[in-house]
């Protein structure tokens, strides 16, 4: 790339910034959306990097190559993955990033620097084009999202760079699909978890697809598609295409055909079991960036109760209500008090009815140590401190019941419900008070509790938004006796835009998983009904005041996933940690299994 136009290039790149950041800008003070704006202002940012960087990107025919090849990859990423509709796409994904880094592997002494910057590139592109939505949100946390997740996605694929280089070729597929599917679990145990993009996700565009995830769970589907990946790589990089025979293809071609037939016969015979229960599903529709936290709190419970009592009959067993409607709700006190004794109130002549609702609750004592000292706030009355620690809770009220039952959301959102590692970053906390911040996050329980109802007999799992992607975690509730599955969320956050969606979607994965069914609660977004095999049911439409009313089965049969987990991605982690240390053993001792050919 000539001087001349990388400078023209560049110019036009920021001059589109600026546009897009200034369109932004005006959208939020006139209270407008950004829709897919994020979208644009991050790809011109991402191309403005790389003609930063064009000595790299584009400094010769085969820089030029390996770029085209992994953007690529990034594109069939996310054109295979929710809500796109070209799933097939998924298992051929990896192929030019595979080549690149064979290609890469093979002319240069020194690849590391090189492999990482490609293949982090392949991870950007696919970060922006599925989750840019993360911006509507905050823009720094969604730029941080995209730009930081695509780094840690890089780290597994230098793990297999690296160890293949002392393996025999026939552990190179395992060493590639170990490291990943490790890294998708390891995911889930840090503060800064986001695991939305799990390869294994992929199959909740076609949950038919996916049905022995109720013995695999999602990394099922993960080795799935990366197995397909490496046998496609390995065909491509040893065969010309237009060389290839059956013989060739009959190993991809059952590998892909013998798991989706198998899961299309277990759609097709699947019949929903247990006790039916009548639910009410309300969606208020409180847009959440310029509504729910303007708009009186009293008005918003009457809009609920009005919408409640629309649909309300003696059949009716549950009303669930979404994310956080019921505001300053207090735990330390067992009396009904607020909006949830109005609540009692409204519907006292409905003994058996119970209802199940998002809640932002408080628990506050004059005693300091009562409460842990990372999500303890501090206020004062009359010169005397209170401690408080917030919650972001679900609870059920029935009048037929002495106590009222809590949950406090476990699995709490990075920034926004807690500040990431706060003792190590102890040294901010006056910089983010002084901001009018805090880095008190909120508090959470040990335990996935559940809601029973009036003779013990049937209970459903409180599952508060985030929580709703981690397969693992959610069948927590079930091996404590959840009988079916409420979430309650807020998805307008997003806008209209895909992420939402994949929420939504991505719930039909847990019902498979459990085999339980569910109902969906969203402020905003898209409230639904799913059944135990998956399928979403009369769910509303984006910005869509709704009143749900129909029956979901309570299931009390217990799955195998929900018994034994993550068995495949704990696997996955014992054979990386195997492969690594071989590597590492192989490399301190000089002993390499690698061939250098100049092919420049």
């Amino acid at each position: 790339m000539s001087k001349k136009v990388k400078f023209l290039s560049m110019l036009v790149t920021a001059v589109l910034l600026l546009w897009v950041g200034y369109d932004m800008q005006q959208l939020t003070d006139s209270s407008g959306f950004w829709a897919y704006r994020p979208l644009l202002l991050l790809a011109l940012l991402t191309f403005f990097i790389t003609l930063v960087r064009s000595n790299f990107f584009y400094s010769s025919p085969w820089r030029i190559r390996w770029t085209s090849l992994t953007t690529l990859s990034g594109i069939l990423l996310y054109l295979g993955f929710p809500t796109m509709p070209l799933t097939p796409l998924i298992f051929v994904a990896f192929v030019p990033l595979l080549l690149v880094e064979h290609e890469i592997s093979r002319i240069e002494e020194k690849p590391f620097w090189k492999i990482a910057l490609f293949s982090y590139h392949t991870f950007l592109v696919w970060n922006i084009t599925s989750t840019f939505w993360v911006s509507n949100s905050s823009l720094g946390g969604g730029i941080f999202a995209n730009f930081v997740n695509a780094a840690l996605m890089t780290i597994p694929f230098m793990l297999y760079s690296f160890t293949k280089r002392y393996l025999k070729p026939n552990l190179h597929a395992w060493a590639f699909i170990s490291f990943w599917i490790a890294y998708e679990k390891l995911d889930q145990y840090w503060e800064l978890t986001w695991t939305w993009l799990t390869l294994g996700n992929t199959f909740a565009q076609y949950p038919s697809w996916a049905q022995w995830y109720e013995y695999t769970g999602v990394f099922g589907g993960s080795l799935w598609i990366l197995l397909l990946n490496v046998i496609i790589f390995g065909l491509v990089r040893d065969h010309k295409l237009w060389n290839l025979t059956w013989q060739t293809l009959r190993l991809p071609i059952l590998l892909f055909l013998v798991p989706l037939i198998l899961s299309l016969g277990m759609y097709a015979t699947h019949t929903d079991k247990g006790v039916d229960q009548n639910v009410l599903v309300i969606q208020p529709n409180f847009e959440p960036h310029y509504q729910k936290f303007t708009i009186p709190a009293s008005t918003q419970f009457r809009k609920m109760v009005d919408q409640i009592k629309s649909k309300l009959d003696d059949d009716t067993d549950y009303v669930i209500m979404p994310e956080t409607v019921l505001r300053n709700v207090e735990i330390s006190t067992k009396a009904n008090t607020g909006y949830v004794k109005e609540l009692s109130r409204q519907f006292s002549k409905y003994p058996d009815l119970k209802i199940v609702s998002g809640a932002s609750a408080y628990f506050k004592s004059i005693d300091s140590l009562a409460i842990p000292r990372r999500t303890r706030r501090t206020s004062f009355s009359r010169d005397a401190p209170i401690y408080y620690e917030s919650f972001n809770a679900a609870l059920q009220l029935s009048n037929n019941i002495d106590t009222l039952q809590f949950y406090k959301k476990s699995l709490l959102v990075p920034g926004t419900e807690i500040f990431p590692y706060s003792s190590l970053f102890f040294f901010m906390e006056g910089f983010i008070n002084s901001m009018g911040g805090t880095v008190a996050g909120n508090g959470i329980q040990a335990e996935r509790s559940v809601f029973w109802n009036e003779d013990s007999t049937l209970a459903v799992a409180p599952v508060i938004c985030y929580e709703s992607i981690y397969g693992e975690y959610c069948t927590e509730y079930i091996r404590n006796g959840a009988n079916a599955i409420f979430i309650v969320t807020n998805d307008g956050w997003w806008d209209d835009t895909p992420g939402y969606k994949q929420h939504l979607k991505f719930a039909s994965l847990r019902a498979i998983e459990t085999r339980r069914s569910i109902a969906r609660s969203a402020n905003t977004g898209s409230s639904a009904y799913i059944n135990q095999r998956g399928d979403i049911l009369e769910a509303t439409n984006y910005e869509e005041d709704a009143v749900l009313d129909s029956s979901i089965k309570f299931n009390n049969e217990i799955t195998f996933y929900a018994v034994w987990g993550d068995m495949i991605a704990r696997i996955a982690i014992l054979i990386s940690a195997l492969l690594f240390f071989n590597a590492l053993v192989h490399k301190l001792t000089g002993k390499k299994n690698r061939v250098h050919h100049n092919i420049e």
